[in-house]
C-alpha cells in the first residue's frame, strides 16, 4: 500500500508535502536509462555538470573535449584580469571546441561526443564556464529558447549560444532590442507543452515566458526536451519518466503540464493508467 501511494505521488508531481526529494529520487520510483544515469541520481553530491551528463548517459562519452577547453581557459584566466577579454575568449573557445553544428534536441552528451548542440546544451556549457570563472550571470528561459545574460560592470551582455558570429551582444541598444523581443506580450497565448526549446529561428509574436533559471533547473529543461522526443513518438510512459526527473530538478508549469498531458494520453491511447 505504501509503495502504491508513493507511485501515485511521483506521477502527480511530487506535490504531497510528506514526500521528501531524497525519498523521491530512490531508484524504486524513477526509471533510469542506464546504470551511469542511476549512479548520478543516487549520488549525494550531484553537480549541475553531472546532471547535464545524466540525460542519455553512457559510460563511453568522454570528457576529454571539456577538460581540454577548461585547461585552455584556466591558462587564459591566469594571465588576464580583464573580464571582458576573458568573456569573449570563453564564448569563442566554446564555439571552436564544443559547438560544431546546431541541431535541435542535442543533449550535453551529444555535444561532447559529436559537437551537435542546441540552446539548452550550449547555454549549459557557457553557464558552467561562467560559474567557474566567477561571472555574475543569469540563464533566461523563454517560451522556445534559452540564452544567457552576463552582468559585467553594471552593463548587460547577451551570450547567444546558437550564433557563433555576432552571438556575443555588447552594444547597449542591441542588447535592449534583443531582450525586448523576448519579453512577454500582453494577452499572449500560453505555450504548447510539447514544443521543444529551439534555436534562434522562433516565433516571437506570442511570448509568454521570461524567467531566470539556475544551472540545476536548466538540467531539468534538458530532461523536458528529451521527454518531448518520447512524447512525439507516442512513448508516453518514457516521457513521464523523464518529466518526473525534470520536475524534481525544476518544478515548473510547462513540465507539470506536459507530464499531466502524457499521463492522460497514455490512458486514452493505450489504456495505461499511470496514476495507479
Amino acid at each position: 500500500m505504501k509503495k502504491a501511494v508513493l507511485f501515485i505521488a511521483i506521477f502527480l508531481g511530487f506535490v504531497f508535502s510528506g514526500i521528501s526529494q531524497e525519498r523521491a529520487l530512490h531508484e524504486d520510483y524513477l526509471a533510469f536509462g542506464s546504470e551511469t544515469e542511476k549512479a548520478i541520481w543516487n549520488s549525494d553530491e550531484k553537480t549541475p555538470f553531472q546532471l547535464f551528463k545524466a540525460v542519455n548517459a553512457v559510460e563511453t562519452i568522454s570528457e576529454e573535449k571539456w577538460n581540454l577547453l577548461v585547461g585552455e581557459l584556466d591558462g587564459k584566466a591566469s594571465k588576464t584580469t580583464d573580464q571582458m577579454v576573458l568573456l569573449r575568449t570563453i564564448f569563442q573557445k566554446a564555439h571552436q571546441r564544443l559547438f560544431r553544428k546546431y541541431e535541435q534536441h542535442s543533449s550535453f552528451n551529444t555535444m561532447l561526443a559529436s559537437g551537435k548542440f542546441d540552446c539548452v546544451s550550449g547555454s549549459a556549457a557557457l553557464g558552467l564556464l561562467l560559474e567557474r570563472y566567477g561571472y555574475d550571470f543569469d540563464i533566461v528561459e523563454t517560451d522556445y529558447h534559452v540564452f544567457i545574460q552576463v552582468n559585467l560592470a553594471g552593463k548587460p551582455i547577451i551570450l547567444e549560444s546558437t550564433i557563433a558570429v555576432g552571438g556575443m551582444i555588447t552594444l547597449p541598444s542591441e542588447v535592449e532590442n534583443y531582450l525586448s523581443s523576448y519579453l512577454p506580450k500582453k494577452d499572449a497565448t500560453p505555450i504548447t507543452f510539447n514544443q521543444r526549446l529551439a534555436g534562434p529561428n522562433v516565433d516571437l509574436s506570442e511570448t509568454s515566458i521570461f524567467r531566470k533559471v539556475n544551472l540545476t533547473e536548466l538540467a531539468g529543461l534538458q530532461y523536458y526536451n528529451d521527454a518531448i522526443v518520447h512524447f512525439n513518438s507516442q512513448d508516453y510512459g518514457q516521457a513521464v519518466h523523464q518529466l518526473s526527473k525534470a520536475y524534481l530538478l525544476y518544478p515548473s508549469d510547462r513540465i507539470e503540464g506536459l507530464r499531466d498531458l502524457s499521463i492522460n494520453l497514455a490512458f486514452k491511447t493505450y489504456g495505461y493508467d499511470l496514476r495507479k
